[in-house]
């Protein structure tokens, strides 16, 4: 005879995802960058990308396999410094850590910041797309940028 054990309720996470499954947080980082007027997708090099005026604001990788990794790349010209002192971020690699490009990678037993990244992708489309389109979206009730990140965003 077979006895049910009761179930422990599923935790709650607080603000960062723990991501057995990355392809959910992949979908909704991508969702939340087409988001943004004027946002695109394309898909140069076989990976994932967000445009905005032809120019990429996020490099959202190839789309992660069960239990494997996930990985995206924003420019960062207000808060890439302080980015890369966190240990899952480096230099974006071909020369565009130079220009302020941020790398980020997770493995599916991180815990992912969920607000912080869509900050950085926020701040990216920002520091890329025109100053018209950049006024639409603080127009438009979400967040708005500090005006360091606006005035520094051609780095």
């Amino acid at each position: 005879m077979t006895r049910k054990l009761p179930r422990k309720p599923a935790a709650r996470r607080p603000s960062g995802a723990r991501s057995g499954d990355l392809r959910q947080v992949a979908r909704e980082l991508r969702a939340y960058a087409l988001s943004f007027p004027g946002a695109t997708e394309d898909f140069p090099w076989g990976e994932r990308v967000a445009k905005v005026k032809g120019k990429v604001f996020v490099f959202l990788g190839a789309d992660p396999v069960p239990g494997g990794p996930i990985g995206f790349s924003v420019k960062l010209p207000a808060s890439g410094q302080d980015a890369l002192d966190l240990p899952f971020t480096k230099p974006t690699g071909y020369g565009l850590g130079k220009s302020g490009w941020v790398s980020a990678t997770f493995e599916t037993k991180d815990d992912l910041p969920l607000e912080i990244l869509k900050g950085w992708i926020r701040e990216s489309y920002c520091a890329v797309a025109p100053r018209k389109l950049v006024a639409e979206l603080e127009g438009s009730g979400l967040k708005s940028l500090s005006r360091r990140s606006r005035s520094d965003r051609r780095g």
